[in-house]
């Protein structure tokens, strides 16, 4: 019996499944984000009202800052699962960019977007 170069439709079918849910989780979170970002959660007037509390503006602006910051890396996320449905879609998923050998289901459920096998991933450290 043949090595398995590629997984078949009906797995690719579930893997696609596991990434558009936590698509769809990473968006909702990434709005959230943004919305705290842009203050569009309400409608009062905490940032143009005049303050002289430096400490608590400068917490607020640590604040936006890492909210920013974590906007960026669940951006970059959903751009990793949008190439991952690209690939699905390819029928290039699941396939190890180094190796070229096929990385473990477990990996993937774990990883949805993942593109290196654990040995790929471990020999660049």
């Amino acid at each position: 019996m043949s090595e398995k170069t590629r997984y078949s439709d009906s797995e690719l079918n579930e893997f696609k499944e596991i990434i558009l849910e936590k698509l769809e989780n990473a968006h909702r979170d990434y709005d959230l984000l943004k919305a705290t970002l842009m203050n569009s959660d309400g409608n009062d007037i905490s940032d143009t009202s005049p303050t002289f509390k430096v400490l608590e503006e400068g917490a607020a602006t640590l604040s936006k800052e890492e909210a920013g910051r974590l906007a960026q890396r669940q951006m970059k996320f959903i751009q990793h699962l949008q190439a991952a449905l690209i690939r699905i879609e390819n029928k290039t998923y699941g396939i190890c960019r180094e190796t070229g050998t096929l990385i473990p289901k477990e990996r993937l459920r774990a990883v949805p977007h993942a593109t290196l096998s654990i040995d790929a991933k471990n020999m660049q450290k």
